[in-house]
């Protein structure tokens, strides 16, 4: 198996290179000369795509017929995991956001758990946690605020 080295900002890999794949020598050099970037994530964007991922397989499991209920249980635990995560941080003594606000998001996490087990038995849909998660995300994007 041919052996690839790569010479990047005084670092040396080496990796094998499996049978009938060429090594582009060009397309190698372009590659380790040129600019790297390095994605800039923020405890709030990385919040933002959370809650953009699990809104969007929230609206696609909610509008799925008929219904995939171990697809739908799946989303919607996802969607639970992550607003008692939220709860647990702006119980926290050192959150730096303000108290109303702490308490408004405290009061979703406890009405997302209860209106998820009425979406499980069957009593109700997603449309009112899509809205929230929508609204959450807006704020966090500075689009609006809760």
């Amino acid at each position: 198996m041919p052996l690839c080295i790569s010479l990047r900002k005084n670092r040396i890999s080496f990796k094998f290179v499996p049978e009938g794949h060429h090594v582009n020598a060009i397309e190698q050099a372009r590659q380790a000369y040129a600019p790297t970037q390095v994605a800039v994530r923020t405890e709030r964007s990385v919040e933002a795509q959370l809650i953009s991922q699990i809104t969007a397989r929230l609206r696609k499991e909610a509008n799925t017929t008929p219904v995939d209920f171990p697809a739908l249980a799946g989303v919607l635990h996802d969607n639970r995991r992550m607003w008692v995560a939220m709860a647990a941080d702006v119980a926290d003594d050192g959150n730096a956001l303000p108290k109303p606000l702490r308490a408004q998001i405290f009061y979703l996490a406890e009405f997302t758990e209860h209106h998820s087990r009425k979406i499980l038995q069957g009593e109700a849909d997603a449309t009112a946690l899509i809205e929230i998660n929508t609204a959450v995300l807006r704020g966090l994007n500075g689009q609006g605020a809760l």
